[in-house]
């Protein structure tokens, strides 16, 4: 009898706790099921070493913008035209290192810069004239390609110097002896990174714990970061027996950590979730709700511009039609990952999630030989059902 009153409320604990957040770990455990199917219909390809480097190649540029969007998104709006903007600074790309030999360093700077302008041009419309960002994105869409196609004179440009296409294709330096085909330096970072995530994680837990914040309970807690800690491992390990970690990821990683720490720790984090939950009280509470709308499209700007960059490097060349439907996929992104397509809600490892859920999806759709037409249905019916989450949630 006594053993039954003490675990009651742990059970209840724990199926109130999986209950608030089912919407955060479906994602997650989404994820995982799409990996595993994958990995039973290619054969064993999915996971294979190259093909999972290959893996954080394709989707690195839409990781990038998925965590500007996701700013966006929270404060209610939407960008159309981070795609067009990213084929556009490619374009610029290519036209000051090809064809005026300007040195990439300062090409890179030069083009992280212009992709803030015009984030800055973008969200002054929007955040000053109140212009909604369906119309401004849009217009941009139009504008940003056609002038990608005037700077390329409708043609492709390149090879770009080969310091530059590191940032896409080239791997971290090994500083230790290598093991056989393994890179031990590799294996040391994912080593780090994985007690890095498990200690922030239990760093939080006890914060919010303190404060009086509903918190996981301890064994949910334990578990999750036993797991996590071993997919960091397996996964470094996967990539360390082809050529080691590739530099976009370690820039990928970075960004990561950086936007959940602003998103969750920062005064202007928690303010631009008050904005997308509801403007006039935020207004009304002081938060100058212009100001912070303005700067979320400048950051997208330049993650865009960093995402154009990244793309280019890894094709080596500046096309015309570069950048063709990636506000699709860092949209589509976004909303799976948890977004509401309300604004006020999202989280930056949920958007983290989505662009792997897309890009798992493209790159075990492809190695089954399924054409890109059937592709583009799938990933509608998904993005579909993610919305049509998002609603039901709203309106229990």
């Amino acid at each position: 009898m006594t053993d039954k009153t003490v675990s009651l409320p742990e059970e209840r604990q724990h199926g109130s706790f999986i209950k608030n957040n089912l919407r955060n770990y479906g994602m997650l455990m989404s994820l995982v099921a799409i990996m595993l199917f994958f990995q039973v219909v290619t054969g064993g390809t999915l996971l294979q070493p190259l093909n999972l480097t290959n893996l954080v190649l394709q989707n690195s540029y839409i990781v990038i913008m998925a965590l500007g969007m996701l700013l966006i998104i929270v404060t209610g709006h939407i960008d159309l035209s981070v795609g067009s903007v990213a084929g556009f600074i490619g374009a610029v790309a290519a036209l000051l290192m090809v064809t005026y030999k300007v040195d990439y360093t300062l090409a890179f700077v030069a083009c992280l810069a212009l992709g803030a302008a015009i984030g800055a041009a973008q969200g002054y419309w929007v955040a000053y004239f109140k212009i909604p960002s369906f119309i401004v994105t849009l217009a941009g869409m139009l504008v940003f390609k056609g002038l990608a196609l005037a700077v390329l004179q409708g043609q492709s440009l390149g090879p770009f110097p080969a310091t530059f296409q590191k940032l896409s294709s080239g791997f971290i330096p090994e500083l230790l002896p290598e093991a056989g085909t393994l890179h031990p330096t590799s294996m040391l970072i994912g080593a780090l990174l994985a007690l890095g995530l498990v200690y922030a994680s239990a760093k939080g837990r006890s914060r919010e714990q303190s404060h009086g914040i509903e918190v996981e309970p301890y064994g949910f807690f334990l578990g999750k970061s036993i797991v996590l800690a071993c997919a960091v491992l397996y996964f470094t390990y996967l990539i360390a027996t082809y050529r080691g970690l590739p530099n976009v990821l370690v820039i990928m990683s970075a960004l990561i950590a950086l936007y959940g720490f602003v998103t969750r720790r920062t005064v202007i984090g928690r303010q631009i979730y008050a904005v997308g939950g509801n403007a006039k009280a935020a207004s009304l509470s002081g938060i100058k709700t212009e100001r912070l709308t303005f700067l979320t499209f400048v950051n997208m700007g330049a993650l865009a511009a960093l995402a154009g960059l990244v793309f280019a490097a890894r094709l080596n060349t500046a096309t015309p039609k570069a950048g063709l439907g990636f506000e699709l996929d860092v949209i589509a992104a976004c909303f799976i990952g948890g977004a509401s397509a309300y604004g006020g809600v999202g989280r930056v490892g949920g958007a983290v999630v989505g662009a792997m859920i897309m890009g798992v999806m493209n790159n075990g759709m492809s190695i089954l030989g399924i054409g890109i037409d059937y592709q583009q249905v799938i990933k509608g019916l998904v993005l579909l059902g993610a919305v049509c989450i998002d609603v039901y949630n709203q309106r229990r």
